[in-house]
């Protein structure tokens, strides 16, 4: 199977893989009226040239046609879930993964420091809810304005060799729909972006706040002024950093799970220790 994008039909597939990529299946006037509306209404492809990019699908094993309507196969919606993760940036690896890191940093370097200095429960409340705080906020408003700034940079790039791809179309009626359509579907895909960059900012914020909170809410409450607290705060780090965070970089990197743990503990590790010594210094 060939996905490139050289011609008109493989603009239309990207289309309708993203509306299709939620596993729905839908009427084929209804799709067309989907890729209207990213023309702003305009009716910039006819009905016969999106029935040539759907038999293609259906020859490339993408979808499957019956009563005139249309649903991804299996594959279709793995191909859909690709584009929508390159295009629309949906899939939060960045965000969760740097939520759980730096908030189970937080977590153990405030706990080792309320441990080491015998803070007050009041003093490890405060200094808890002030750092965390920080750090999600921090966390949030990076992603927030650095993801749209990156991901925006990123589209223009691909939007560009989209055009260069297409700009070599003999025919000039195609050429010029191609590309217009392909300027429409971006522009589409700039307001998308915001909203989803939003989402991750929200995503990264919130997992940092948890990550760290729960440990040290554990330090803190249920187990008294016993030793064990760090035990047990320590230990939900661990879980958090050694399986949650660990298992997930392992599926999404497909790397085996050992590397990930090796990387992720030792990184975990001197960021910690570098921490603790900045605050001692401090």
């Amino acid at each position: 199977m060939s996905f490139a994008i050289e011609e008109l039909p493989d603009v239309i597939k990207i289309i309708v893989l993203l509306n299709l990529s939620k596993g729905h299946r839908m009427n084929k006037s209804t799709l067309k009226r989907r890729i209207d509306r990213v023309c702003v209404s305009l009716a910039c492809i006819r009905m016969d040239e999106l029935n040539n990019a759907l038999k293609e699908m259906s020859a490339e094993g993408l979808i499957t046609e019956q009563d005139d309507t249309v649903k991804l196969t299996d594959e279709g919606i793995k191909l859909g879930k690709e584009w929508e993760s390159l295009l629309l940036k949906k899939d939060p690896i960045l965000e969760v993964v740097a939520g759980l890191v730096d908030g189970s940093i937080t977590g153990i370097v405030v706990t080792l420091s309320a441990f080491i200095a015998a803070l007050e429960t009041n003093t490890i409340i405060f200094a808890a809810l002030l750092t965390l705080s920080a750090v999600a906020i921090t966390n949030f408003s990076s992603f927030l304005l650095g993801g749209i700034t990156e991901d925006l940079a990123d589209i223009m790039t691909l939007q560009n060799l989209m055009n260069y791809s297409l700009d070599d179309i003999p025919d000039k009626a195609e050429r010029a729909k191609s590309l217009m359509l392909v300027k429409r579907l971006f522009t589409v895909l700039n307001k998308e972006i915001h909203r989803s960059n939003l989402v991750a900012a929200i995503i990264c914020g919130t997992t940092t706040f948890i990550a760290g909170i729960i440990p040290i809410a554990a330090y803190i409450f249920l187990l008294g002024e016993s030793p064990l607290n760090l035990i047990v705060a320590l230990a939900i780090v661990g879980t958090v950093v050694g399986v949650f965070l660990v298992r997930y970089r392992s599926k999404k990197t497909r790397v085996n799970w050992k590397i990930t743990l090796t990387e992720t503990v030792v990184i975990v590790v001197i960021a910690t220790i570098a921490s603790l010594l900045l605050g001692g210094i401090a």
